[in-house]
């Protein structure tokens, strides 16, 4: 299915791109990620990448008529099933939510590991989520 790309969802492509940008600074700044300043300027700026991504998610299901997510995870879910997301950046996504979920609420404390490997490697499934929805971002 083709979307058209609109205002709002540049804009929140935009804060994807901003929030990947610094929280790649905020990781370069402390690789090992022992300085508290730094884990929370990393954690905070993938939380609003996320954010903002299942934001865009949202306004497509909404725009697109494509159903109402009872949750976060399930805009992903729909924009797969409507064939606007493959299933391994939909399978990404949710994971992202998951993120997000232990970061904003601290259901648990966070695993250091998991933020690595989003600063490392996992950022990349944000740009590839963008680019499925026919933008561009150069974090």
């Amino acid at each position: 299915m083709l979307i058209n790309v609109d205002d709002v969802m540049l804009n929140k492509a935009a804060i994807i791109e901003r929030s990947i940008r610094r929280a790649l600074e905020e990781f370069q700044q402390d690789p090992t990620l022992t300085k508290f300043t730094h884990i929370d300027a990393l954690t905070l700026n993938i939380e609003r990448a996320c954010q903002a991504a299942i934001d865009l998610a949202i306004h497509i299901c909404s725009v697109s008529h494509l159903g109402i997510p009872q949750t976060s995870a399930d805009a992903f879910r729909i924009l797969e099933k409507s064939q606007i997301l493959s299933k391994e950046t939909a399978k990404a996504m949710v994971a992202m939510v998951g993120f997000r979920n232990v970061a904003i609420h601290e259901y648990q404390q966070m695993d250091m590991a998991v933020l690595r490997s989003i600063a490392e490697e996992g950022w990349k499934s944000l740009v590839h989520y963008v680019a499925e929805l026919g933008m561009v971002i150069r974090p």
